[in-house]
């Protein structure tokens, strides 16, 4: 079984960072943030467009808004990217 790619989309100063999975069967896109920490990783995952946020652990509520924010004024650019990954992997 093959492992799952993820796409790194940015990484802001402060080392977190966003990745993205291709676009998914259902339209969505699935978004993974992670930031160093001493003892491991904070972690956050989001299904766009509806901004449904799941296994979140170190991040606030409030970066949560923050990066809900980011995410929502960059979705163009992030849903085109998404779909070329889904496009290569079907041309595979």
């Amino acid at each position: 079984m093959k492992g799952i790619m993820m796409w790194r989309h940015v990484q802001p100063p402060d080392e977190t960072q966003f990745a993205y999975l291709e676009t998914r069967d259902d339209g969505t896109v699935e978004i993974a943030i992670e930031r160093p920490r001493d003892w491991g990783f904070d972690t956050a995952k989001c299904f766009m467009p509806a901004y449904r946020w799941f296994e979140v652990d170190g991040f606030s509520q409030d970066e949560l808004d923050d990066f809900e924010s980011f995410l929502r004024d960059n979705a163009p650019l992030i849903f085109e990217l998404a779909d070329r990954r889904l496009e290569e992997k079907t041309a595979a």
